[in-house]
């Protein structure tokens, strides 16, 4: 191997590296922050459930099942104790009765955007010292690594 190859495998090596490390920390950094919080009944997983129903879009129970690749008998397992903690709301539908939509509590909405602040700053310190050709390269990598990521799921 020539030494640009060499180069290329030390940071390919470096970056797979990294995302282990980092994924690991973000996880380990949340359960953490939720023990110390006012929100120690709750999961770091139940806390994206939480994230992903949103502050005021009103998904669908199948709408949240699909982004997070989960069962409906999953969801609803999970549905039930975020309601039961206070942090979720089903809401029937006015057009449809068969549908239900979800919508956060007070309790929720307090939840996610703690959550969000978090995530705000991550990104804020991820991003720190690129430019703007660099964010649009590095939001390239991510689409990618995402696109992967939903090819070996669809399996």
């Amino acid at each position: 191997m020539n030494s640009q190859s060499d180069e290329i495998k030390k940071d390919t090596d470096f970056i797979n590296e990294s995302l282990i490390n980092v994924y690991d920390s973000i996880m380990r950094i949340e359960e953490s922050e939720i023990r110390k919080s006012r929100f120690k009944d709750i999961t770091a997983k139940e806390v994206h459930l939480v994230h992903t129903i949103g502050l005021h879009d009103r998904k669908t129970t199948s709408e949240v099942a699909h982004i997070l690749k989960l069962s409906k008998g999953t969801l609803t397992a999970n549905l039930n104790n975020l309601e039961r903690k206070g942090y979720v709301m089903r809401i029937a539908n006015q057009e449809d009765h068969r549908i239900i939509n979800l919508g956060l509590t007070s309790k929720g909405r307090l939840l996610y955007r703690a959550h969000d602040a978090f995530h705000t700053l991550l990104v804020k310190r991820f991003l720190r010292g690129f430019n703007d050709d660099d964010i649009r390269l590095i939001k390239q990598a991510m689409v990618n690594l995402e696109d992967f990521i939903d090819e070996v799921s669809a399996k």
